[in-house]
């Protein structure tokens, strides 16, 4: 398998996706700058977490229109994985791979702690190595993970099984309090209709080793790994 993480000026969680990549392949990810036009074929693209452009305008949206998102949106279009983690995520949407938007944070305040969400389906690249309904462990740190698109929209994600994660707490139950942001339905990811792309505001790549002091994250990559090789 072949990967490869776009590298946007702000980014900071290049690195970490880099090396949970690595742990999971064997090998080196490409890293591609975001004023590339081309790279290599691969198998997956990763859009990493961080602060693109400083997050000037609205999040993700300057690094959504970055001269490397032309090919990405074309690969995408093509079948090719595509993974945006938290700023990633915000990309996704901007760039029309995803539907909704990532909106300011209910409480209009910055979040960095552990949460728990719940694996919604098992039946994607993405999510195979766990068991639908579990409940795992990943950090997030957000200012804008609140996910939020009109109530048809939200009927379209249900009924197509597109909602990949659920905010949740220890047990696995969706409540209130175990949301971190205020996004509707407690959503934390979402898949497009083919369940090729995913987008997440949660960080796996951050406990993707009992040394960061757990590993419920390592299923992502161990998953894309098996299911893309």
């Amino acid at each position: 398998m072949k990967a490869a993480v776009i590298v946007f000026p702000g980014s900071n969680c290049d690195r970490d996706v880099q090396v949970a990549l690595r742990q999971s392949m064997g090998r080196e990810p490409l890293m591609v700058w975001h004023k590339e036009t081309d790279f290599d074929p691969v198998d997956l693209i990763v859009l990493p977490g961080g602060f693109s452009y400083g997050d000037y305008l609205r999040c993700g949206a300057m690094a959504a229109n970055s001269p490397v998102m032309k090919e990405v949106v074309a690969r995408a279009d093509k079948g090719v994985a595509v993974l945006g983690i938290c700023n990633g995520f915000q990309m996704l949407t901007e760039a029309g791979l995803l539907p909704g938007v990532l909106m300011r944070n209910a409480d209009l305040k910055f979040v960095c702690r552990d949460v728990t969400v719940r694996v919604e389906s098992s039946q994607s690249l993405f999510t195979h190595k766990y068991e639908q309904g579990q409940p795992i462990r990943i950090p997030v740190a957000h200012h804008d993970g609140n996910y939020f698109t009109d109530e048809a929209g939200l009927q379209r994600l249900e009924d197509r099984g597109q909602i990949a994660f659920r905010y949740c707490d220890a047990e696995g139950a969706v409540t209130a309090e175990a949301n971190p942001n205020g996004s509707q339905r407690n959503i934390a990811g979402v898949y497009n209709e083919t369940k090729t792309v995913l987008g997440l505001m949660p960080h796996p790549e951050r406990l993707a080793d009992p040394k960061l002091g757990g590993s419920d994250g390592r299923g992502v990559f161990d998953g894309l790994v098996e299911a893309l090789a």
